[in-house]
């Protein structure tokens, strides 16, 4: 990985990933519009699509050089040796992007530092004396930028892009299934959620709606404090993953805890959508 510091490498398998059908943030990866004129020196330009878990490969990257006089980068997001700004390394991600290793545990202060500092330093009013090309890539590594820092900032998105990184979140493949400890809850507020749209249907009387509507609020409140439980469980796996990167985890390791955080991670998106829909049915009522 490129980067101020190479992060561990997290892939389990040699073959390139194949693209999952998740995105961290789905309003935060897009393209920069227009057709863009590419330099011969810009052969290896990636735009920030490659900064995506579809596009990470378990391959190691050729050492990245400078477009302008060949000198190698390491990845930096200028080359140390002209000064000129650089494409975005294939094989790079949010964290190598601010020079983080691969870690869940941030301190939020020293990201929105490093934050602050790329943003005044890629601004595209640096190079509005530059070439086309230069200008382009400012442009780019600005979009880049804020869709790191939107996803790094989220202790969850964090993760999710992390498990992305290693083709794990791959959601909409299967339905979602109620974890086995929640099926009798699960079960007793779809009850609920039909009585209550039975009786709004039938225009059932003021104090049926009330208990009914008493009921599920029960039910709100108790799955709320079932995701707080499990964000708590998800931050503890993740210092475990940190954990394990200090201390040289093997690769079996380091899968068995992501496969952790992946199940509650599920387990989350799960109890979420049952909160959702109840202060939907809520709000209707």
């Amino acid at each position: 990985m490129a980067g101020m510091g190479s992060p561990p490498a997290i892939f389990f398998a040699t073959r390139e990933r194949q693209s999952p059908d998740w995105r961290v943030c789905s309003d935060a990866i897009h393209d920069i519009g227009g057709p863009r004129r590419v330099h011969p020196a810009y052969s290896q330009r990636l735009n920030h699509r490659l900064m995506s878990a579809s596009s990470i490969t378990a391959k190691s990257s050729p050492t990245p050089t400078c477009w302008n006089c060949s000198a190698a980068t390491g990845g930096a997001h200028f080359c140390p040796a002209c000064g000129k700004i650089q494409p975005l390394p294939r094989g790079a991600d949010y964290f190598a992007f601010f020079g983080l290793p691969q870690k869940l545990v941030i301190d939020l202060a020293d990201l929105e530092q490093r934050f602050h500092s790329l943003s005044w330093k890629l601004h595209p009013d640096n190079f509005v004396r530059a070439s086309e090309d230069e200008r382009q890539l400012s442009l780019d590594r600005s979009s880049q930028l804020n869709d790191a820092y939107r996803t790094l900032q989220n202790p969850v998105a964090r993760v999710e892009y992390l498990l992305g990184l290693a083709g794990m979140r791959k959601e909409g493949q299967k339905k979602q299934q109620a974890p086995p400890e929640l099926l009798e809850e699960v079960f007793e507020l779809n009850e609920s959620l039909d009585e209550l749209r039975d009786a709004r249907e039938s225009g059932g009387s003021a104090a049926t709606m009330a208990g009914l509507r008493e009921k599920l609020e029960a039910a709100q409140h108790k799955f709320e404090s079932l995701l707080v439980d499990v964000d708590k469980e998800l931050s503890r796996v993740s210092g475990e993953w940190d954990a394990a990167l200090d201390s040289g985890a093997d690769d079996a390791a380091r899968k068995k805890i992501m496969e952790r955080m992946n199940e509650i991670l599920n387990r989350r998106s799960y109890v979420r959508n049952l909160v959702n829909g109840v202060r939907q049915e809520l709000t209707e009522a």
